[in-house]
């Protein structure tokens, strides 16, 4: 399982598109998200770095 730290999510609709992102790019992976923690679990096989760069793409930011 990897965390990864995500900032700009401000509501719940925020977590649903990081949740979305991850799972899309990152096909058979589980994306958990706290909003209220600023991150995501992500479990399963996964490719870290499509999930970051998925993350950033739906418009939120990561920490390296």
């Amino acid at each position: 399982m990897a965390t990864v730290k995500v900032s700009g999510m401000t509501c719940d609709g925020c977590a649903a598109a990081v949740k979305r992102a991850v799972e899309k790019a990152a096909p058979g992976a589980r994306a958990t998200v706290s909003l209220g923690r600023g991150e995501v679990e992500i479990e399963g096989a996964t490719d870290l770095a499509a999930a970051k760069a998925a993350i950033v793409a739906a418009g939120f930011g990561v920490a390296e």
